[in-house]
């Protein structure tokens, strides 16, 4: 496989000095790993850390700014950042009014993140958690015990992010946060796999003529594995699994996002046939986003992640964010 890297060994480093030069109002530590906005600490504020493997850019590096997160803590590809990361970062971003970690459902995030509050609060950070679990897929897989936590990140970081920078006090914003996971749902699509500048070649086989249904974005077994399908009939396939687990009653906010290697204009058609689908089953769509971001490095695919929201997630959906990955309103 052709990458464009110098070496597997400083592939996460050299990104992070490429972030850094192309966003000077980021504090990116390139040594300890460590990605903060530049104002922080801002006063009164709670501050939102969150962080996982490399590869699935842009999140989370690409989602720290005014309006989303304070601070993240990139892994090496496909591995969690460590607990040491986690607690520089919280301690660069606590105003004194607390942390919140935004924890996707992977083993090793969970327990280095469970291990980095420990050790932050020891140093008198005031911290709370939530997990973010949206896959219906599968209730078990390689890496978690439980759903994964996948495109459902975007909206918990977005909508809580909102809500701190409002100035809500951070049991508030905690609730916020757990309420939007439990809002949403996830369901992703592999048309082939992926492949790790360490391993420079597919993680695992999926021959042409097949795709994965419910696969993770580490490349993660899904439900099953059948012929090609067109977009039409996967969006029905995925929309349906979604709702029903998610039975919304109110309006959703509409995820349909690329795993790295499918361009905008499958992503735009695809989207077409999500919309179809929705429409056909009575659901009120609030907003559409299209486009990578919550990705499994060169995976050709998509996942769609709906978000049930009531006026108040709306209107911190809606609030102005500026980050490199995100920007609205600003």
């Amino acid at each position: 496989m052709k990458m464009l890297i110098n070496v597997p060994e400083t592939v996460v480093a050299d990104a992070l000095r490429g972030m850094a030069a192309a966003h000077p109002e980021l504090t990116i530590d390139v040594e300890n790993r460590v990605i903060v906005r530049r104002d922080a600490p801002v006063d009164g504020k709670v501050a939102l850390v969150s962080g996982g493997g490399s590869g699935h850019e842009p999140l989370h590096g690409g989602f720290v700014g005014p309006g989303m997160l304070s601070a993240a803590c990139p892994g090496e590809v496909f591995t969690s950042p460590v607990p040491d990361q986690m607690v520089r970062a919280a301690a660069a971003v606590d105003s004194g009014a607390g942390v919140l970690f935004v924890v996707k459902n992977y083993t090793g995030d969970v327990l280095n993140f469970d291990m980095a509050a420990e050790l932050a609060e020891d140093e008198g950070i005031q911290v709370a958690k939530v997990l973010v679990n949206d896959d219906v897929a599968v209730t078990d897989s390689l890496y978690t015990a439980g759903r994964r936590g996948t495109g459902a990140t975007l909206y918990v970081e977005k909508i809580a992010g909102a809500a701190a920078d409002e100035g809500m006090p951070l049991e508030r914003v905690e609730a916020i946060a757990r309420q939007v996971n439990e809002n949403a749902r996830s369901f992703g699509v592999a048309l082939s796999a992926c492949s790790t500048p360490a391993k420079g070649s597919p993680t695992f086989d999926l021959p042409s003529g097949e795709l994965e249904l419910g696969v993770g974005i580490h490349g993660e077994p899904g439900r099953e594995r059948r012929s090609m399908m067109t977009s039409s009939e996967i969006a029905e396939y995925a929309v349906d699994v979604v709702l029903e687990d998610l039975r919304p009653r109110d309006p959703v906010l509409v995820l349909v996002n690329g795993m790295g290697a499918t361009p905008l204009l499958e992503l735009y058609g695809f989207n077409a046939e999500v919309q179809r689908v929705l429409a056909e089953r009575d659901i009120i769509v609030a907003h559409t986003l299209v486009g990578n971001y919550v990705t499994s490095l060169d995976m050709a695919g998509a996942s769609v992640t709906l978000c049930q929201v009531d006026e108040e997630l709306l209107r911190l959906w809606n609030a102005p964010v500026r980050t490199a990955g995100l920007r609205w309103g600003i």
